[in-house]
This record gives C-alpha cells, sequence and structure tokens, in this order.
C-alpha cells in the first residue's frame, strides 16, 4: 500500500474507470475470498485432528488473508464516496493490512523451505519437527510483520478535496523517508521472500517428478501453484514501488522523465493494489481445486480429505515409514533365523 494517484495527475474519466475495475475486483475478490478462507479456518480447525506443519502454516495464511478481505466492504464504499471513518481507524487499518500482508508472505516463504527440507532432508525435517520450534517460528514471523508495518502509523494519512477524501495516501517527511520505506517493503517484503522461493523450488523441480510417493509429489506441487499465484499478484505492486524509487532518483535532473514515470505508476495504482487482494482469495481456490481428487463422499469433503492427505505426508512420515519396514524386515529375518535353527537341530537328532 503506497500513496495513492492524485486527481489533479489524471484525467477524471482516468480515475473513473481504474476506480470501477479496481472495485469489481475488490467486490469478487470479497464475495470469493471470505467464504473460501472461513472454509479452510472451519475445516481445518473442526476436521483435522492431527496437523503438520504444512496445514499449520496454511491455517495460519488463512486467517491472515481473511482479516485482509474482511476490509474490502469498507474500501469499495471509500472509492464509491469518500472515506468517512477518520484518519485513526485509517492508519489502523491499514496497519493490520500491512501486517498481515507481511505475514502471509512469510508464511508462504516458510511453507516452501519446510517443502524443500521435506523433500530434500527429511531426516533433518523430521528432527526439526520433533524439537517443536514451529511455534517459535510462527511467533517471529508475526511479530516481525507488525514491526515491518510500523512505519504506516506516522505515514499513512487520509487526503483529497473535501467530500472526496481517501484513505489512500502516504505523507513522507523527506525524500530519504519515502526511499526507506518503499526499499523496506519491496526488499523484505518481495525480493528477499522470492529469491528464497526461487531457490527452494529450484533445487525440487529435478526431485518432484521423481517422487516415488504421489502424495508429497501433489503437495509439493500444491505449495509451488502457492507461490507462483504470490508472485503473479504481487509483482505489479512492487514494479510501482521500483518506478517510484526511479522517479526519486532522477527527478532533479530529468523532471519530464521523472514526472512520465510517476504518470505510469499512478495509471497501474489501482489495479496493483487490486491484485494485491486477489492473492488473499485465491489460495482457497487452488485448495479447493486440489482437493478435486480426494471427493470421496458425502460427508468428507474433498478439502478435508486434502488436509488429512497433507498431513499424513509430512516430514518425517516417511521416517516413519522406513522405521516401520526396517523393523519389519528385521523381524522377519529373526523368524527365518529361528526357523533355519529348528531344521538344524531337528536333522542333528536325527
Amino acid at each position: 500500500m503506497r500513496q495513492a494517484p492524485s486527481s489533479e495527475a489524471m484525467a477524471p474519466e482516468d480515475v473513473s474507470s481504474g476506480t470501477t475495475v479496481c472495485c469489481v475486483i475488490l467486490g469478487l475478490s470479497f464475495l470469493v475470498g471470505v467464504p473460501g478462507n472461513l472454509l479452510v479456518i472451519w475445516t481445518i480447525w473442526r476436521h483435522v485432528q492431527r496437523r503438520s506443519h504444512t496445514v499449520i502454516l496454511i491455517l495460519n495464511m488463512a486467517v491472515a488473508d481473511l482479516l485482509i478481505l474482511i476490509t474490502i466492504p469498507l474500501w469499495i464504499y471509500s472509492f464509491a464516496y469518500s472515506w468517512v471513518f477518520g484518519e485513526a481507524s485509517c492508519k489502523a487499518m491499514v496497519f493490520v493490512i500491512n501486517a498481515c500482508m507481511f505475514s502471509s508472505i512469510f508464511l508462504i516463504t516458510t511453507m516452501s523451505v519446510e517443502r524443500f527440507l521435506a523433500v530434500r532432508h527429511p531426516f533433518a525435517s523430521a528432527d526439526w519437527k520433533r524439537k517443536r520450534a514451529l511455534s517459535k517460528v510462527l511467533l517471529g514471523l508475526w511479530a516481525a510483520a507488525f514491526l515491518l508495518s510500523v512505519p504506516v502509523i506516522p505515514t499513512q494519512a487520509v487526503g483529497g478535496e473535501l467530500g472526496e477524501e481517501q484513505c489512500l495516501y502516504r505523507v513522507y517527511t523527506s525524500d530519504g523517508q519515502e526511499v526507506l520505506c518503499l526499499l523496506l517493503e519491496t526488499l523484505l517484503g518481495y525480493v528477499v521472500p522470492l529469491a528464497v522461493l526461487v531457490v527452494c523450488y529450484s533445487c525440487l523441480c529435478s526431485r518432484i517428478a521423481q517422487m516415488t510417493l504421489k502424495s508429497k509429489r501433489k503437495s509439493t506441487v500444491l505449495i509451488g501453484s502457492v507461490v507462483v499465484v504470490f508472485t503473479l499478484c504481487w509483482t505489479p505492486h512492487h514494479v510501482g514501488n521500483l518506478l517510484s524509487l526511479v522517479q526519486l532518483a532522477i527527478k532533479g535532473g530529468h523532471p519530464a522523465a521523472a514526472d512520465s514515470l510517476n504518470g505510469a505508476r499512478e495509471a497501474m495504482a489501482f489495479v496493483a493494489g487490486a491484485l494485491v487482494f486477489i492473492s488473499s482469495t485465491a489460495n482457497p481456490m487452488l485448495y479447493m481445486f486440489a482437493a478435486r481428487s480426494f471427493r470421496s463422499s458425502v460427508r468428507d469433503t474433498g478439502i478435508q480429505k486434502l488436509f488429512h492427505h497433507i498431513s499424513s505426508t509430512s516430514p518425517g512420515e516417511s521416517n516413519r515409514e522406513l522405521s516401520f519396514v526396517t523393523k519389519r524386515q528385521s523381524n522377519h529375518t529373526s523368524s527365518s533365523q529361528c526357523s533355519l535353527e529348528r531344521q538344524v537341530d531337528l536333522h542333528v537328532n536325527v
């Protein structure tokens, strides 16, 4: 979330069309995303007793996405009329949204790292699971997300003409402060997580096709789809941030080029912001799509089967299977040896 396009810089028809497209996208995101995330939360909370790390991360991400999406009616109302809820509520709501967006990004990154460890280093992953470190990781992720959102409080403001004010503006005290805020948001909220995601899935690509367990392959592909949606939905927003950084860097020496860049950023601001909300809507749809093959009865919904399935293929599951097979083979070997000894004794006695 950053400064919105100013009405002085855009023609009225551009503002109207951009606002209309944004409201339509937000409305669809609300209608699809809120029930979808509620279904994910309810299914995991009520029907999945044995929750793997991946399922717990999905639960946290659904909560973060739901908190983002339930604010959409206020945004649609303000776009259609004006922001009438005061500046304090504007700051508070944008702060919570930013924190939930950061946490959602961090949770996707953690899921990818967890999947990488589960496939490439299953014994280390199982050891991490035995130490019950996930609760500490989650606490750290949420704390970091809220800490990184603190700059919203002093900079977020209600602006615009009287009667048409919007909660979309950032007021910076200097260019240096703006550069710092933009770099912090783009580096920690996009560049670093995306680099981690690319490394994890680059290392997994060769393994996914070779997985003997179809269940593990499905889980890995599902989380990979979440990563792809994250990249598609967040890239335009951070491209806008980069355009702003370039515009700040060249506005002293090349004012005409800086104005052109600022116009390009403002033209894409509404749609790029709406796409960010789509990322919170798309994840439940991906779970529903992946759950189609698990729809076996009326009683057990497909998504319920999916989460049971992911939990049954959690890190360390293969180790337990391996241990069971080893013990069974050991027992079989012992029984065979005893049988052989009995046969030898019989021949000696005869």
